[in-house]
């Protein structure tokens, strides 16, 4: 996953400014480390509590999109099978395979939705090198 897509910022407490924080800092946030803001230089971390949850429910949401995508291929196959047994008209099996990809967009609006937050990054005690 690229820092461009992600989707998630950092708001550093030095300069206040808007980063757009790069894997490696991701890593660094997700164990606790500080780091060294791009404009200014100086050691940043994340330590509200209420931020580092959001944070690392973003772990549940990459899988939500794979989970996603195989119950709806999974509901159109099953539809499918219910057409070909004839326990389901054509027009029935269209509107569930309609339903189900509306779903999968609505659940996946929501996921990228989740995914694109701010975090307010404080000053870390210790010296980043």
């Amino acid at each position: 996953m690229s820092a461009a897509t992600n989707g998630i910022q950092g708001l550093c407490a030095h300069c206040h400014r808007t980063l757009l924080l790069k894997p490696w800092q991701l890593n660094a946030i997700a164990i606790n480390e500080a780091f060294a803001c791009s404009h200014c230089q100086k050691a940043l971390q994340l330590r509200d509590p209420k931020q580092i949850k959001r944070f690392k429910s973003n772990d549940s949401l990459a899988l939500l999109r794979v989970s996603t995508q195989i119950m709806v291929c999974t509901a159109l196959l099953v539809a499918l099978v219910l057409e070909w047994m004839r326990l389901l008209s054509v027009l029935e099996q269209l509107n569930f395979s309609l339903l189900a990809i509306f779903v999968y967009f609505i659940v996946i609006r929501f996921a990228r939705h989740r995914q694109h937050i701010t975090l307010t990054l404080e000053a870390a005690k210790a010296h980043v090198n």
